[in-house]
């Protein structure tokens, strides 16, 4: 189509910069600085409380494992969304993920068990694109039988396929699957030891610094290699060519794209079964890295909990990668007990609440304000009042964190504009 034959300009890429509605876009330095900050502020908590755990090598390669199924999960949800479909469904092609995976991975190799975890996943996707795209059906609901389905479906395969014949002599069960081998992991030889001597020292912020960087070299699966090239080729592929452009000017202005020639049927259906794949990736890693069996119920609201992180990040993949650290960091806390970190990080939110409600009076937001002021009060009250915390309480961190960043970050956000909205074929013309 020449550019005479249309009086419809093309569609404008997303908004990622400026205005009311926007949030602000942070440059490389404005980012290190940030993470700097942060470590620093990490360091003095450290060094205040004597908690050792929360900037310790261990703590943060944890962290990274709990954040990689999450990190692709929101993957996930970044594809679908801006290509104009809101994808509820990502917890069910996790959990279709961790079963298929599970499955081809102790019966072949772990690798053909990450590809059948991917399959899975994009069949859900596929799915979810038949329902919303082809039929119109809204998109939450859609994403919510998807789930229902993929735990139903799971659960009785796992009962039909791992609790007899050679599964069951392996270890199966109707709840698991018996164990697939190890994916490989890499760990940079002298630099590891190197980092571990200096984080002995404790000292201050150097020492944080060796256990962060020692965490991210030591043991680490080449499946989160995989994970970490995902997210540079996302970035890439979505915001440097032109097939990026058109699949996100379907989630900004899908009328002006067809209007101008694009196919947007074809588009979603590439972004949402794709999107499927990403969460299946994310449930295969659950299964076969993270503890080499299906456990039933082992998703446990991550599919929910990368859709926050893809919010954090305002639908992009850079804030993604930080949303997902975010909740991995949390994640990690309970698996290694940690009572007296959760405790210790405490101290820090009061000081973030504190500086958030200055923030907000200086703004002549009075009500939330004071809001923020008595809730910080509140939980210096209970830090002083106490040495750890329940383990209920460390259990749910990851849920709590995800409420407090939401609720934080919500009013800063920018979704692409046809995100969630139904679209019929030949509106544009």
């Amino acid at each position: 189509m020449s550019a005479t034959a249309t009086s419809t300009p093309p569609p404008a890429a997303p908004k990622v910069s400026g205005g009311k509605g926007g949030r602000t876009r942070l440059s490389f330095p404005v980012v290190l600085l940030i993470i700097a900050g942060v470590l620093l502020a990490l360091s003095a908590v450290r060094a205040i409380t004597g908690a050792e755990d929360v900037t310790s090598a261990g703590q943060i390669s944890a962290a990274l494992a709990m954040a990689v199924p999450i990190g692709l999960a929101g993957l996930g949800g970044l594809w679908a969304e801006r290509a104009g479909v809101v994808n509820i469904g990502l917890e069910g092609m996790m959990i279709l993920g961790t079963f298929f995976g599970a499955w081809a991975g102790w019966q072949t190799n772990p690798w053909l068990g990450v590809l059948a975890g991917v399959v899975g996943g994009m069949l859900g996707g596929l799915l979810h694109a038949i329902a919303t795209v082809t039929f119109g059906v809204d998109h939450i609901i859609s994403g919510i039988a998807i789930n229902i389905l993929a735990l139903g479906f799971t659960t009785y395969f796992a009962k039909l396929w791992f609790n007899s014949g050679e599964a069951a002599a392996k270890g199966g069960s109707p709840k698991q699957s018996p164990p697939a081998d190890d994916i490989t992991s890499v760990t940079i030889p002298g630099l590891s030891d190197w980092l571990h001597s200096i984080e002995k020292h404790h000292w201050f912020f150097v020492s944080d610094l060796a256990g962060v960087i020692g965490g991210l070299v030591t043991n680490v699966s080449l499946l989160t290699i995989v994970a970490i090239v995902l997210f540079v080729l996302t970035f890439f592929v979505l915001w440097k060519t032109s097939f990026g452009l058109r699949l996100r000017s379907c989630g900004e202005n899908p009328v002006a794209a067809e209007s101008l020639g694009v196919n947007v049927y074809t588009y979603k259906y590439i972004a949402v079964i794709v999107s499927g794949g990403m969460a299946g990736l994310g449930g295969a890693f659950l299964s076969l890295v993270t503890s080499h069996i299906y456990n039933e119920g082992q998703t446990g609201g991550r599919g929910y909990i990368g859709l926050a992180a893809m919010i954090f990040g305002n639908w992009r993949p850079g804030g993604l990668a930080m949303g997902a650290g975010l909740f991995g960091f949390a994640d990690a806390l309970q698996l290694r007990n940690g009572g007296e970190s959760v405790h210790a990080l405490l101290l820090l939110l009061v000081v973030v609440l504190a500086v958030l409600a200055a923030w907000k009076l200086y703004r002549k937001s009075f009500v939330q304000g004071v809001v923020s002021a008595v809730i910080a009060a509140a939980v210096l009250v209970w830090y002083l009042g106490t040495d750890t915390v329940p383990t209920e309480f460390v259990s749910a961190t990851p849920y709590i964190v995800t409420l407090l960043v939401l609720s934080l970050s919500a009013q800063r956000l920018r979704m692409p504009k046809a995100d969630g909205m139904r679209y019929r074929k030949g509106q544009g013309k």
